[in-house]
């Protein structure tokens, strides 16, 4: 395998283990921090400057393995086979079979490598949300469990006010009504 298809598997590899690591369910605890010490190398400029030259250059590499490998299809396709199993050329089935292989291999371990990379995005956005959503949940759960007084305070306050506005509103409509009988 070339040194860059090495280098993109280990990509592959690490972005697996990250993914893993985000999506495995742990405590809040330890979620957190984690989250927080994978994220840390995305905040350097330098970092995202490198991280993007390599995804376009993997980019690189999938376009050029998609049109290999359709190159080496169309040439095990388009040869024909002669009596002792060998193509124009005198290149055998086998070594053709074999360059569509190593051609199809590179393309699907590009395509997966980009692919995983933009649902980690993703999915380190959503679970780093759902960790903030967790979070104020159980603040409001802890501030409207510690002041059941207060509330209930409040709501009797409120029904007062309510008794007496009705009891205007009855006021109201009596002097109302004595008007337009005088009227």
């Amino acid at each position: 395998m070339a040194f860059q298809y090495v280098l993109t598997f280990s990509l592959l590899v690490a972005e697996m283990v990250m993914f893993s690591l985000i999506s495995f369910p742990l405590p809040s605890k330890i979620r957190r921090p984690l989250l927080k010490a994978l994220s840390i190398p995305f905040h350097s400029q330098q970092f995202q400057v490198v991280t993007k030259c390599v995804f376009v250059f993997i980019g690189i590499m999938f376009a050029d393995s998609v049109n290999r490998t359709m190159k080496v299809t169309n040439e095990l396709y388009n040869g024909t086979l002669n009596s002792n199993d060998m193509l124009n050329g005198g290149v055998s089935r086998a070594e053709i079979q074999s360059r569509r292989f190593y051609s199809q291999r590179n393309m699907y371990l590009c395509g997966f490598t980009l692919f995983l990379s933009l649902i980690l995005n993703r999915t380190y956005t959503m679970v780093f949300d759902l960790l903030e959503v967790k979070e104020k949940v159980k603040k409001l759960e802890s501030e409207s469990g510690s002041r059941p007084a207060a509330s209930d305070a409040n709501n009797e306050k409120l029904r007062a006010k309510i008794t007496e506005l009705e009891a205007e509103k009855k006021a109201l409509l009596k002097k109302s009504k004595a008007l337009s009988d005088e009227y």
